[in-house]
């Protein structure tokens, strides 16, 4: 797929904000993915091309815990390894739907994160007792896994969620191991999009450095200023992307609806 330098460099600029605004609140991808789609890309390549793009923020911040001892290898191990099954699945069934049906569908997964984003509840920093069983976890975490290659904005968010509420860890632990796990399914579901020839790489590539870049000043704005309000403004700016995809009149939703 030939792509202009304009729309290259456009879609670069909107990682950047999508990787400041990532390291303030998390969610990134609600802006990355929803850009591809209204820029032309077809739902597979997107998703792939996002992947490759995130794949490298996350695999920094990963890098970062690990670095720094807050990530243990041995009890994730298996966790890691389930999430990286379920997201291979993931990209693989997400090839076997039809076009018509992914682009109708990209546009509700979208509004439904960007609700869960503006209205999930706040998590404790203090260590808490396991509230599911061990193998009811692996099959939790191997689902958001599996979510993760057949879609992926707000993954990280969920495997942190699942880790405070239901393995018992502390909201930093969580954060650390989060990344793990989610760096574990993004590298799975790319490998698998990569073998299928879905990912576009000069594109994600750009995306990548411009994310990372994003990444490094929301930090260290994150340290100085915090991230307050950054979350309603990552809710707006998504809803108003996906409103451009609906706003399409060859978007297939509003086609079977008759608009």
């Amino acid at each position: 797929m030939a792509l202009s330098l304009e729309l290259i460099a456009a879609l670069a600029a909107v990682a950047f904000v999508a990787g400041f605004i990532d390291a303030l609140a998390g969610g990134g991808g609600l802006l990355t993915l929803p850009a591809l789609l209204a820029a032309g890309i077809p739902p597979v390549s997107a998703i792939a091309t996002n992947k490759l793009q995130s794949s490298c923020g996350t695999g920094g911040a990963f890098l970062a815990f690990a670095r720094k001892g807050h990530v243990d290898f041995r009890r994730f191990r298996v966790p890691a390894l389930c999430v990286f099954l379920g997201s291979a699945l993931g990209a693989y069934v997400l090839q076997s739907i039809d076009s018509s049906f992914l682009s109708a569908l990209m546009p509700l997964l979208l509004v439904a994160m960007a609700l869960y984003f503006l209205l999930a509840p706040r998590m404790g920093e203090e260590d808490r007792h396991a509230r599911l069983g061990k193998v009811a976890l692996l099959l939790l975490l191997a689902a958001i896994g599996f979510y993760d290659g057949f879609f992926g904005p707000g993954t990280g968010s969920f495997f942190t969620t699942a880790l405070v509420a239901l393995a018992g860890l502390g909201l930093v632990r969580a954060i650390a191991h989060a990344k793990f796990l989610n760096f574990a399914s993004n590298i799975a579901g790319l490998l698998v999009l990569i073998v299928s020839g879905k990912v576009l790489w000069v594109l994600g590539l750009a995306m990548a450095v411009a994310s990372v870049a994003g990444n490094q000043l929301g930090a260290h704005s994150a340290m100085r200023f915090g991230g307050r309000g950054v979350r309603p403004l990552l809710v707006v700016m998504s809803l108003a992307l996906t409103a451009k995809l609906l706003a399409s009149p060859t978007n297939p939703l509003r086609v079977w609806l008759g608009y």
